[in-house]
């Protein structure tokens, strides 16, 4: 019985020390970086990007237009508002597991320099959470002057808005690449047809070791300047490598496994 128990005990340990692993080791939350009440920062400053816990995430302002590319960061809460005017919105109406801060992204398959996170050091990511801007989603929800309701007017339309994550290692050679639907309307049954509207994860561990993650968007929806579809996603909370977690389990394991004997 007191074996049990002590076994009881450091099984909650380990978990405890396992979401402290979590909290410590993660590659970047956007909770270290400062904003106003309902506020966003689209690289205006002409500072070329943030970094965020491990990682640098780049952006470009274009000052002729007042427009940016690349990664902002928002805590606005609006998952209502629509249009151009929600660009900076997240549909979830915050971060991740209730997390205050979150980065936006904004990039064709076309852009010469697409979103791209830079490790500081060559990292096997676990993964990231994954949502949809407000523009996008209400976008290929209801449809606008530029887009289409994804459907179409029958819902039959095999729609679908995909982020394409490709890994680089140091020399920029390509070690692999992760596609997640952020809208799927391919389905046989229509009421299996999705538009994203909270946080996913998105398994990043097939591309191996990498220094860096460029994010690269597409649709269905295309015209003759290209996608139709607004160029907009939402990530948060990059989670840490597995290797870390891996071993500290064998640890603790092994420390259970002694009390067990």
């Amino acid at each position: 019985m007191a074996s049990e128990m002590v076994m009881r005990a450091l099984a909650a340990v380990f978990v405890f020390l396992l979401c402290g692993v979590v909290k410590a080791e993660g590659i970047a939350d956007f909770e270290d970086l400062s904003l106003e009440t309902q506020s966003y920062w689209n690289g205006s400053d002409g500072s070329g990007g943030f970094a965020s816990g491990r990682a640098w995430f780049y952006n470009h302002y274009n000052t002729t237009y007042g427009s940016w590319a690349g990664f902002a960061y928002s805590n606005i809460s609006d998952s209502s508002a629509t249009g151009w005017t929600s660009q900076y919105n997240a549909i979830t109406g915050g971060g991740q597991g209730g997390s205050t801060n979150y980065a936006v992204g904004y990039g064709y398959e076309d852009e010469m320099q697409p979103p791209t996170m830079i490790l500081e050091e060559p990292t096997l990511v676990s993964g990231l959470y994954v949502t949809n801007n407000n523009y996008a989603y209400y976008s290929m929800r209801d449809g606008d002057m530029f887009a289409k309701k994804f459907g179409g007017s029958t819902g039959g339309d095999p729609d679908w808005f995909l982020l394409t994550m490709t890994g680089k290692d140091e020399l920029g050679e390509i070690t692999g690449s992760v596609d997640f639907y952020l809208a799927d309307f391919r389905f046989a049954d229509n009421q299996m047809d999705y538009i994203v509207n909270d946080w996913r994860f998105a398994d990043l561990s097939p591309l191996g070791v990498v220094k860096s993650v460029e994010f690269c968007l597409s649709s269905s929806d295309m015209g003759t300047w290209g996608m139709n579809t607004p160029g907009y996603f939402v990530i948060d909370i990059v989670v840490p490598e597995p290797a870390t977690l891996v071993f500290m389990g064998f640890g603790v394991l092994g420390v259970l496994r002694r009390c067990k004997r």
